[in-house]
């Protein structure tokens, strides 16, 4: 008959120790009924916001195709507008997404801000944060962990149980796997079903229709979350192992959980924002505008470089005023200072997301030293709610707006006569029919592979700590001492 390994039936000890016990039922209970209520806000979030945007995006889109005849330049004017929509792993991550704006209006000359955020419109009860899936597991699914695991051997040496094992043969290396395997197991008897209630739900929320970069971010987002746990588990039974008492496990968890978790991740974004300070919204603009000044006014016909425009334009159709050009020189004008003022706004965002981009990189650094950092930025990166795929729908909205400026301005040259209509005259207009050829925004999802690679400082924190992790067990065990 094959005796069973020591270090099963030790973990066999752990998962009934845990659920033999009514103290440890009611902070499980809690935890699972705040998983059920996250799963059903974030069901409810998506389906809201998602018709909403769709029906808001479907208005828009006829509202610009019901212009009648019109001046392109009016048209442009008139604008567009572009929205956001909610990524799919947002029902389970939350990140940024109700801080951020969801439409940007579209119009020429001007990069607008993207604006009507979810916390622009509600209470003051979004200031004490969001209940999602990834809230719970990332914080109070590793308190949880640390208070089943305080005592996994430190209760042991309290009670004098320790010496006693360890007289039956079972080394410390045995001691600490066992321990480690049987938290781990009551730990993914909660993490399971979130997953399983995270694929189903991800799944009907998209009616079954799921591309495979859809799917690979699933599956690396529950993988990096059972790493995370994983994680969790390693450092309760190594405090408790190397704690003289499960009280003193107890305490130091504690002050560890906080320390992760509350104090690390508001000391990061402190220090970036301190360190790295962005301007605020009106010096922002106010500082494009003066350079867009200095570039020149497309609106006025005596600014000097537009006094240049005109004078290369006759020269180079050999006439003697813009009359008598073959083409429509407001619309020339207009393509002109809609390249300058691209290029002046484009530099001036670029800026900002670098400064963005060395607030988060401080934050990258500090996740070696704190899971619960590295966990969360990977979670939002994965889950499309962090600040790179807001910057990028940013990016993709401008490329729009300047293609839509652009090609009415082309409309413009080429059917607007520069002779000016009389009173009487009708204005100058081109048919409806070009509106319909402008197609409509479509926002395109980062590619996985670009999102791992802007956020592969989190993944590698996290494979720092399971390494880690490791290390430390063999540390442990090696010295490790029943006294």
């Amino acid at each position: 008959m094959m005796l069973e390994l020591p270090e099963r039936i030790l973990a066999r000890h752990v998962r009934r120790t845990a659920f033999a016990s009514r103290v440890v039922w009611l902070p499980m209970v809690l935890i699972a009924g705040l998983l059920v209520y996250a799963a059903v806000l974030g069901w409810l979030s998506f389906r809201e916001q998602t018709a909403l945007r769709v029906r808001y995006q479907q208005e828009a889109r006829h509202d610009w195709l019901s212009n009648p005849d019109k001046h392109p330049h009016r048209m442009a004017h008139f604008g567009n507008f572009a929205f956001r929509p909610k990524p799919p792993l947002s029902l389970f991550e939350f990140g940024m997404e109700s801080y951020l704006g969801n439409l940007v209006f579209l119009e020429a000359h001007k990069q607008n801000s993207v604006n009507f955020s979810e916390a622009g419109f509600s209470t003051g009860l979004l200031r004490f944060g969001e209940i999602s899936l990834a809230m719970v597991l990332q914080l109070l699914l590793p308190l949880l962990i640390f208070f089943l695991g305080y005592g996994v051997v430190a209760a042991e040496r309290d009670s004098g149980t320790l010496r006693l094992l360890l007289s039956q043969g079972i080394s410390p290396r045995q001691l600490l796997v066992g321990k480690m395997r049987g938290l781990v197991g009551v730990v993914m008897r909660l993490y399971v079903p979130v997953v399983l209630l995270t694929v189903v739900g991800w799944l009907v929320l998209q009616n079954g229709r799921v591309s495979a970069d859809e799917t690979a971010r699933l599956l690396l987002l529950m993988l990096a979350y059972a790493g995370y746990l994983v994680i969790c588990c390693g450092v309760a039974v190594l405090v408790s192992a190397r704690s003289s008492s499960a009280r003193t496990a107890l305490v130091t968890l504690m002050g560890i959980w906080l320390m992760l978790t509350i104090v690390l991740p508001r000391a990061a974004q402190a220090v970036g924002a301190y360190v790295y300070e962005i301007p605020s919204k009106a010096q922002f603009f106010a500082r494009i505008q003066d350079d867009v000044l200095k570039e020149g006014d497309s609106h006025n016909p005596a600014d000097p470089h537009y006094a240049k425009l005109k004078d290369s334009l006759l020269t180079a159709y050999n006439v003697d005023s813009v009359q008598q050009l073959p083409v429509n020189y407001s619309g020339v004008v207009m393509a002109e200072g809609e390249k300058i003022s691209a290029h002046i706004y484009t530099n001036h965002f670029d800026q900002l997301q670098q400064v963005y981009a060395r607030q988060n990189r401080l934050s990258e650094l500090v996740a070696f030293v704190d899971p619960f950092l590295a966990i969360r930025q990977l979670s939002m990166a994965l889950a499309g709610t962090d600040y790179a795929t807001y910057a990028d729908f940013q990016q993709q909205a401008e490329h729009y707006r300047y293609e839509m400026a652009q090609y009415l301005n082309a409309l413009q040259i080429k059917y607007i006569p520069n002779k000016k209509a009389g009173p009487t005259d009708k204005p100058h207009a081109i048919s409806r029919a070009n509106w319909e050829a402008m197609p409509d925004f479509t926002y395109q999802p980062v590619p996985v592979g670009v999102t791992l690679t802007q956020s592969w400082r989190s993944l590698v924190a996290l494979v720092v700590w399971l390494v880690g992790l490791v290390v430390a067990f063999r540390w442990v065990a090696r010295t490790f001492t029943v006294a």
